[in-house]
């Protein structure tokens, strides 16, 4: 009955490592991926920040020369 037991528990053991392995070797096929997607969100959160401050940027003080370039094209029409 002790031998049953060992292989029984020794088979378990066996089971739990070959699991470990698995999930190991597939986290460290998800670690490129992973660090991709880290790189691509922090690149893509730079942009929003740096458009949103050129937003703030144009809106706190409009240009003359847009109102200017607007005006010219209807003079042109006109004359």
């Amino acid at each position: 009955m002790q031998d049953n037991e060992d292989k029984g528990g020794k088979a378990a053991s066996d089971k739990a490592a070959s699991d470990k392995a698995a999930s190991d070797k597939a986290a460290s096929d998800k670690a490129p991926r992973r660090d991709r997607l880290k790189l691509a969100l922090r690149e893509n959160l730079k942009r929003r920040k740096a458009q949103a401050r050129r937003r703030n940027d144009s809106s706190a003080a409009p240009s003359a020369d847009a109102k200017a370039s607007l005006d010219d094209a209807d003079n042109e029409g006109s004359g």
